[in-house]
């Protein structure tokens, strides 16, 4: 069995109907709960995005936001929509949708639960679930392994993915650059920010994030405006095939559903456990501010820039869907393996050979966040590991992602996209079981904050008055605001 079935096996355990029900089941349940905070309060994400300031120790609101949105726009945005609708069907695309309205309350509570037991080690904020799992739950071996695995996924596994993409991308755009020469480029760029700091790496965020987003989803505007009498065409051919009831792809409805779920979970990365770890890296008067502001990331990274991928590959018709036996459903691109290069095709209907151009540097773009963002939660984790003497250890983390960012720039795509899956399976998998046991004391943020929020005056958070313990740091934080005013 060759490295390439091991890992197709292996992928088929951890993102099995499990997972997927896992998932699906805790955004239900804290939708639900939070009576739908991602609809009664999308003026308080807003506000709240805007709101908070840089410190010593931490970053501000919109750069925490910017880090965690680097994260989750990436190249799943682009070519994982691809292989998303490759393997389901234009239904994935639905359940995207649905993974990323549903997730956001999961992202409210995981970033929430990030704020609330954060710690402050080697000067700057550190957080996530390493940090929550240990002190919430009490459980050491638990938060080790979480540890561990994400360092794992985040240091070794995806950054291959995002070099990857762009590597191939520049090569289909500019063949003389060859994936050796693209990955020296990004490994020399990363490093030179990823060596700065948490600081350096919220700053670069705060001006490239925003930047690339806002370009991407105007192009894929302008596509939808010149092919706009096709929409009601794509909205009726998603919905359709989302529940089963399309003539050509009603027969794969299962894979639509898993793919759809598996492809949002690796694009949004609700749950998942690194947008957390972002969020604990922001100064904020109450946990709750992050939380909404990392809900409100959901939204942008799925129901902007994936719906951007989605309806410019649907709308000109650029995309294959497997039938699951060896063959087509839809072949409207023979041989041409579901990716980039997609969106590329789809772009060239614009204009000829703009495409490929476009895509390319796009790509650059939303990688090369996603590989700073992916830096940031390697050492979090490393410093949680390491908390007397973080610095020698997060410079071998350093060092290490910079070597395996290089390497995964020559590998083959198939390989990088399986080892990345299981990567933020497991994670996943950690993860969201850690926010259910602990969804409590997420709730109780929640209640708290609009309590407050009513109550008008100063926001500030006593984790004591919430029954909330080892959550010290926040005693500290309260003094120090006090101090200051």
């Amino acid at each position: 069995m060759n490295l390439q079935a091991v890992v197709d096996t292996i992928n088929s355990f951890v993102w099995g109907p499990p997972l997927v029900i896992l998932c699906l089941g805790a955004g239900i349940y804290f939708s639900v709960r939070t009576r739908f905070l991602q609809v009664r309060l999308i003026k308080d994400m807003v506000t709240k995005l805007f709101g908070g300031k840089t410190s010593k120790t931490g970053v501000s609101s919109f750069q925490g936001f910017a880090m965690a949105l680097g994260g989750r726009v990436g190249t799943g945005n682009i070519a994982g929509v691809a292989t998303a609708i490759a393997m389901g069907g234009p239904g994935a695309l639905f359940w995207m949708w649905m993974i990323a309205f549903l997730g956001a309350g999961s992202a409210f509570i995981e970033a929430a639960l990030a704020q609330v037991w954060k710690e402050e080690i080697g000067g700057v904020y550190r957080g996530g679930p390493a940090f929550y799992i240990q002190k919430g739950i009490g459980r050491r071996w638990y938060s080790l392994m979480f540890a561990l695995v994400t360092i794992l996924s985040c240091g070794i596994l995806l950054p291959g993915i995002q070099a990857n993409s762009i590597s191939t991308a520049f090569y289909n755009a500019f063949p003389a650059v060859t994936p050796t020469i693209s990955g020296a480029f990004v490994t020399v760029m990363l490093g030179l920010i990823i060596f700065g700091g948490v600081k350096r790496i919220g700053r670069a965020a705060e001006l490239l994030v925003p930047f690339m987003a806002i370009g991407y989803i105007i192009l894929a505007l302008i596509i939808v405006a010149i092919n706009i009498h096709r929409v009601p065409e794509v909205f009726a051919l998603i919905i359709s095939s989302a529940v089963g009831q399309n003539a050509v792809f009603g027969g794969i409805l299962g894979s639509t559903i898993s793919w759809g779920v598996k492809r949002g979970i690796f694009s949004n990365e609700a749950g998942q456990g690194t947008g957390p770890q972002a969020a604990a890296a922001a100064e904020a008067a109450h946990p709750a501010e992050q939380g909404l502001v990392q809900a409100f990331s959901v939204y942008v990274d799925t129901l902007l820039v994936c719906t951007a991928t989605g309806f410019m590959i649907l709308i000109t018709g650029m995309f294959n869907t497997a039938d699951g036996k060896g063959g087509f459903l839809v072949e409207n691109l023979p041989g041409v393996e579901g990716g980039p290069i997609w969106t590329q095709l789809a772009i060239d209907t614009l204009t000829p050979g703009f495409g490929s151009k476009f895509v390319a540097i796009a790509l650059l773009f939303f990688a090369f966040t996603t590989l700073m963002a992916y830096a940031f939660y390697t050492e979090s984790n490393v410093a949680y590991l390491f908390k007397k003497r973080p610095g020698i250890a997060i410079f071998g983390a350093r060092v290490f992602l910079l070597v395996m960012t290089f390497y995964g720039s020559l590998r083959t795509a198939t390989l990088a996209w399986g080892l990345g899956d299981i990567g933020v399976g497991l994670m996943a998998w950690l993860n969201v079981i850690a926010i259910l046991i602990l969804g409590k004391a997420g709730l109780a943020v929640l209640k708290d904050y609009e309590e407050r929020k009513r109550a008008g005056g100063a926001m500030e958070f006593d984790p004591d008055k919430l029954g909330i313990r080892k959550a010290e740091l926040w005693h500290e934080i309260r003094r120090r605001r006090r101090g200051d005013g």
